[in-house]
C-alpha cells in the first residue's frame, strides 16, 4: 500500500513506540492523526514532527475515539491504523503482600487489549467503505502491537502477558473476520525496546536486559519497530501474522 496522501490513525503517538511511528509514517508523506492522554501530549511539547496532529482521547472510550476521527478530512481518509498504547505494572497472582490486585489487572486489559480492539474496530468501519486502492480490493491495513511476553511471560506479568496474549490471538480472527473488506491485520510482538519507560529503570538493570538478547546485544529501537509498521504498510501479502521483533531473545522467567 502506498500510504503518501493517505491518513494513518497512531494511538500512544506521544511518547515511545507510537511517537516513532507516527514520525516515520509522516515522513513518508501520510497525514497522522496520533491518539494520546492528556497528559502525555502535554510532554510532548513542541516536540511533535511536522504532518503528525496529537489529540487527546482514550482509546478505551468509544466517544472519545470516534470524536477523534471525526477529525479526519474525507480527502485524506482512514487506510491504517497502527495501535501503541498500553500499560504495564508488575505483580504476582499471589505475594506476601495478599492477592493481586484486581482493578490493577482490569486496568491491563481494559486499556492493552480493549483499548486495541476498540481503535481496530471503529477504524476498520471507517475503511470498509472506502473505494479500493488495487485490482484485490484492499482498503486498508491495521497494525495491533503485542509483546514477546505474550508468549513468554516473566514472573510478575500476569496481566500484561494475558493482555499482549489477547492481542496475538485476536490477530488471526480478526485478519479473517475484515478480510471480505480488503483490510489486512497484523501484530508486532517486540522484545526489550528502549522507550521512556525503559529509560527510567537502573542502568545496571537495563545493561542485564540489553546482554540478554542474543543478537544483536542490545536494546531495541522505537525506530526499528516504525521502520517495521513501514514494511507491513507495503507489504500487501502479509495477514493475520505475528511478527516478532526481539534480537531472537527468549525470556527467562525472571
Amino acid at each position: 500500500m502506498d500510504m503518501s496522501g493517505t491518513t494513518a490513525v497512531v494511538t500512544g503517538a506521544a511518547s515511545g513506540l507510537g511517537a516513532a511511528v507516527a514520525r516515520r509514517l509522516a515522513q513518508h508523506n501520510a497525514h497522522v492523526l496520533g491518539l494520546d492522554v492528556p497528559h502525555s501530549i502535554d510532554r510532548a511539547g513542541t516536540g511533535v514532527p511536522a504532518g503528525v496532529h496529537l489529540v487527546a482521547a482514550d482509546v478505551t472510550s468509544e466517544s472519545e475515539v470516534v470524536t477523534a476521527l471525526d477529525l479526519v478530512d474525507p480527502i485524506h481518509p482512514i487506510r491504517i491504523a497502527v495501535n501503541c498504547a498500553g500499560v504495564g505494572w508488575a505483580g504476582r497472582i499471589v505475594s506476601k503482600h495478599g492477592p493481586h490486585d484486581l482493578e490493577i489487572f482490569r486496568t491491563v486489559m481494559t486499556v492493552n487489549l480493549l483499548g486495541t480492539f476498540n481503535v481496530m474496530r471503529l477504524a476498520a468501519d471507517r475503511m470498509r467503505v472506502l473505494d479500493p486502492l488495487d485490482e484485490n480490493g484492499q482498503r486498508g491495513l491495521i497494525v495491533n502491537t503485542a509483546s514477546v511476553a505474550a508468549f513468554e511471560g516473566q514472573v510478575g506479568q500476569a496481566a500484561y502477558a494475558a493482555s499482549k496474549g489477547g492481542i496475538h490471538a485476536m490477530t488471526i480472527t480478526a485478519a479473517r473476520d475484515l478480510a471480505q473488506y480488503g483490510i489486512r491485520v497484523n501484530t508486532i510482538a517486540p522484545g526489550t525496546v528502549d522507550t521512556p519507560m525503559l529509560a527510567a529503570m537502573d542502568a545496571g538493570y537495563r545493561a542485564a536486559l540489553a546482554s540478554s538478547v542474543p543478537f544483536p546485544a542490545r536494546l531495541g529501537r522505537p525506530d526499528e519497530f516504525a521502520q517495521l509498521v513501514q514494511m507491513l504498510v507495503e507489504h500487501d501479502y502479509i495477514n493475520g501474522e505475528t511478527t516478532r521483533m526481539d534480537g531472537a531473545v527468549r525470556m527467562a522467567p525472571r
